[in-house]
């Protein structure tokens, strides 16, 4: 065997080959793979270093297997990481295996053997429409940012966006006329969803804004990007959390909300309405429709409310 092809037989070879793989063919967000590749060099450094902290030589791929990685969830255990956190790292390494398996490096993947952790279900939170609605409302409308924030509240509910999607909208993606958005999703897939009038009316007084905004810049501003900062550049997903942060501070009532929040609410209030699941699914994006089934929970939890409270029989003496 040449160095060369010794070199590839290594984790770390290996590794840069699948999140290349997952970056060019698969699409994944930045985010996304950061989460791939610390979970895999986590996985790898564990795999190198005894007990003491010694180096210890690297195993050849196909000695991996799934009592190899079961020891390490063990260890992931023993240190307290929360069970989601230990089953992010084995869809990781799952998947992983799978591609070296896929590209022949071992026979078979050993991690289709390591069952995940049990997670309990937590139901999505989400926001009541008076909550919500004070919410959107929250942003001073008479000031070029106070428009900018309500048109990005407005359409995080109206269109139950991620705020990743968000930010990486350009003017273009916007058919006002016709009330529907271009999303770019995970996976780089496109979707188009509506928006309501609210919306709607939100997004014409901010690109109003938004001129004014470029003229203060002079022309400066970032080509085509929707959402402008103060400077005239692209918001960051950080940002948009700021944001979020500072107008749910400036409510009577205490709330813990995220942007995803205002999707999730988005999602629960389509559904309480009877709109359809695959509907939803598709507006959302989800690619399996198991992941918007969650939000049937937070449903049937307000039908059963609704029974207690108006069934004469339900009702205890």
């Amino acid at each position: 065997m040449s160095g060369t092809d010794a070199a590839e037989t290594m984790l770390d070879g290996w590794i840069a080959r699948f999140l290349d793989y997952l970056r060019y063919q698969k699409n994944l967000s930045a985010h996304t793979l950061r989460n791939y590749a610390s979970d895999l060099r986590q996985f790898r450094e564990w795999l190198t270093t005894t007990p003491a902290g010694d180096e210890r030589p690297e195993p050849r791929l196909e000695q991996i297997d799934n009592l190899t990685i079961r020891e390490f969830l063990g260890v992931l255990h023993q240190k307290r990481l929360r069970k989601s956190s230990v089953a992010r790292k084995l869809a990781a390494i799952r998947s992983f295996m799978k591609y070296l398996s896929r590209q022949g490096a071992i026979p078979a993947n050993p991690a289709k053997l390591v069952s995940s952790p049990r997670l309990e279900k937590k139901l999505p939170e989400h926001l009541g429409l008076d909550a919500v609605t004070a919410l959107v409302e929250t942003p001073d409308a008479g000031t070029v940012l106070g428009k900018r924030d309500r048109a990005i509240l407005e359409l995080l509910y109206a269109a139950g966006l991620r705020a990743g999607e968000l930010v990486g909208l350009d003017e273009r993606d916007l058919d006002m006329a016709g009330g529907v958005v271009r999303v770019l999703g995970k996976g780089r897939k496109e979707r188009i969803v509506p928006f309501g009038s609210k919306a709607r009316e939100a997004l014409e007084d901010y690109l109003d804004a938004r001129r004014e905004l470029a003229r203060r810049q002079r022309g400066k501003v970032e080509t085509g990007a929707l959402f402008l900062n103060f400077r005239g550049g692209r918001l960051t997903t950080r940002s948009v959390q700021k944001i979020v942060d500072k107008h749910v501070a400036g409510l009577s009532q205490r709330l813990k909300v995220h942007p995803h929040t205002l999707r999730h609410t988005f999602a629960t209030h389509m559904l309480s309405a009877g709109a359809d699941l695959r509907a939803i699914q598709e507006m959302l994006g989800h690619e399996s429709l198991s992941t918007t089934q969650k939000y049937t929970h937070l449903s049937v939890e307000q039908l059963l409310r609704v029974y207690r409270d108006c069934h004469p029989r339900a009702k205890k003496p």
